[in-house]
């Protein structure tokens, strides 16, 4: 199940650690753009995230850029719940939260290490392509920028009430 949760709670603020962790042993400083628990608790964040019987497997977030434009922040699967779907279901309910609040556009940022291959990969299933860099991003040789226009036919559902 996916639902809105607090980026505050002890599990949740466990997987934001070991997501943080993550990116920093693979990412070259000053590139980690990844959000902790404090920046996904900002009311412009909604972080999601997937439990099934009430274990926490994965998070995400979607940050409001703009009336039209919104961002997917912290992905993270935990480690026991990879190769499951779940980021496939993450990345479903963002994108229709994000149709939910009416944005044309999510985008997103991601390392370019073969750490984050699978990362690419799973936002290419989704249907994102690759975009100049948006928002604080640069042009750089750690990050790859991704975007995807909203559906409109896409079911106005979305995980838990709207922030």
């Amino acid at each position: 199940m996916v639902a809105v949760d607090d980026p505050h709670a002890p599990d949740v603020g466990r997987v934001v650690a070991r997501h943080l962790a993550f990116n920093h042993g693979v990412t070259a400083p000053g590139h980690v753009h990844a959000l902790d628990s404090a920046a996904l608790a900002d009311p412009a964040v909604t972080l999601v995230s997937a439990r099934r019987h009430g274990v926490l497997l994965g998070i995400g977030a979607l940050r409001h850029l703009d009336d039209d434009h919104a961002e997917i922040k912290s992905m993270h699967t935990v480690e026991d719940a990879r190769r499951r779907g779940v980021g496939r279901t993450m990345v479903g309910a963002l994108l229709a939260l994000a149709a939910a609040r009416r944005y044309r556009r999510v985008s997103l940022e991601t390392g370019t290490s073969e750490a984050h291959a699978p990362a690419r990969s799973l936002y290419r299933a989704a249907g994102f392509s690759p975009c100049a860099p948006f928002g604080e991003y640069t042009e750089n040789p750690h990050s790859v920028c991704m975007t995807i226009t909203v559906d409109d036919r896409r079911p106005p559902t979305s995980p838990g009430p709207a922030r």
